[in-house]
């Protein structure tokens, strides 16, 4: 089985163009900042809102433009689960799972929900469940009606944070039985690379990343990709052993080859010294301290200056350099702790 979809939008002034093509027993996960297009997408995949293009699924056309056919949500044999987990207020929870079931809804339900661990919960009613046990819910009566193509809209954003771990872990363990396809949007990079085989990083309406979470990763290719890998990046032009920044600096890089090139370089390779370091570092700059973010035994350090940084270091270290806001430091990163790609 296999889902095929080249996909335009255009809508209040924006405009989405993708063309993805994703393989039964695959789950993708779809990210990208606030207005990238990941919702425009599923509901266009669900088809809740008309396109140009086309949508094939295990060889059916669901939409073609070109010919005017499109199949109507309700017989698409896809599965949608939203982050507001709706469940019908007036229906317990063993109805609600077995709702969308033509026969025996009530043996199925029944055998789902024990097969969840949620069977002490069928007579129960809506109001009676936490978020965590609404979500599972919903995402059983979905997976009851045995959909092709399942679509999660950002499942665990409502949740607590105090639940989302285990929530995350059950739904893990359901995607790996489901079948069909499964494309999931979130926000959260932990989330992605949880639950993903594979990220695709959608901005501006465009796929701009596609690819297994390490891949991704360990070369991104824009500044919303860096920031989720937690990377410094910088573009430029190569010129063999050096990098012309486009902010007009020259960095020292082994290897920088020929062109456009993107340069990666890990917060914990960037030094920061009170005077300028000793000896010949090539890639000494002048920076200051803008914010201060403590992570678990670490601190981040925001830098602006002439190359733009993000620098982590010990809570000692924040201590000795005497480090806040508005700090003057020294900066150097070694030309070796540099990782340099064509861009």
């Amino acid at each position: 089985m296999t889902l095929r979809a080249d996909i335009e939008v255009k809508r209040d002034g924006f405009a989405l163009d993708v063309d993805l093509t994703v393989d039964a027993g695959e789950t993708v996960a779809v990210l990208g900042p606030n207005g990238a297009g990941k919702t425009t997408l599923l509901r266009a995949l669900a088809g809740l809102i008309p396109i140009h293009g086309r949508v094939e699924l295990d060889g059916d056309v669901l939409d073609d433009s070109q010919a005017g056919k499109h199949v109507p949500t309700e017989d698409r044999r896809v599965g949608l689960v939203f982050q507001d987990h709706v469940l019908f207020p007036h229906l317990t929870v063993l109805e609600n799972v077995g709702f969308g079931l033509k026969r025996d809804a009530h043996r199925i339900a029944r055998e789902w929900l024990d097969r969840s661990g949620l069977g002490d919960k069928a007579g129960a009613m809506p109001r009676e469940l936490s978020g965590g046990q609404a979500q599972r819910i919903a995402l059983l009566r979905t997976l009851v009606t045995e959909p092709r193509l399942l679509l999660l809209d950002e499942p665990l954003s409502a949740l607590d944070v105090s639940v989302r771990a285990e929530v995350r872990r059950e739904l893990s363990r359901q995607l790996a039985g489901f079948k069909g396809i499964r494309i999931l949007v979130t926000h959260d990079p932990l989330e992605a690379i949880a639950l993903a085989d594979r990220l695709v990083v959608l901005e501006q309406g465009g796929v701009v990343q596609d690819g297994p979470p390490t891949e991704v990763t360990a070369r991104p290719r824009s500044r919303f990709v860096a920031d989720l890998a937690g990377v410094n990046l910088l573009r430029g032009v190569g010129r063999g052993d050096h990098i012309e920044l486009d902010g007009g600096e020259t960095m020292a890089a082994p290897e920088s080859g020929e062109g456009r090139v993107f340069a990666v370089i890990h917060p914990r390779a960037v030094a920061l010294y009170l005077s300028r370091p000793e000896g010949t570092p090539r890639n000494v700059w002048r920076a200051r301290a803008e914010d201060l973010d403590l992570r678990g035994e670490r601190v981040r350090v925001r830098l602006s200056g002439r190359v733009p940084l993000v620098a982590e270091v010990t809570p000692s270290a924040v201590r000795d350099l005497h480090l806040g806001p508005g700090a003057d430091v020294w900066v150097a990163v070694k030309a070796t702790e540099i990782s340099v790609y064509p861009g």
